[in-house]
């Protein structure tokens, strides 16, 4: 069985956009990540991807 590619960038990838969002200021980490996931247009799909462990998500739990 071949293993699902996945879309979400890996930390390199990810660190730009990361740093260009912290340059507006203070924020809370549920915004700064639904902004920063919003901005690469993951899908659904994508946001819900669990860790190998299957207990949380790869993303930060809390967006949708």
């Amino acid at each position: 069985m071949l293993a699902k590619a996945i879309a979400i960038p890996d930390y390199q990838s990810l660190i730009l956009p990361v740093l260009q969002f912290s340059k507006e200021g203070e924020t809370k980490v549920p915004i700064a990540a639904k902004k920063i996931v919003d901005g690469l247009g993951l899908t659904q799909e994508d946001r819900d991807e669990m860790l190998p462990s299957g207990k949380q998500r790869l993303l930060y739990k809390d967006i949708d």
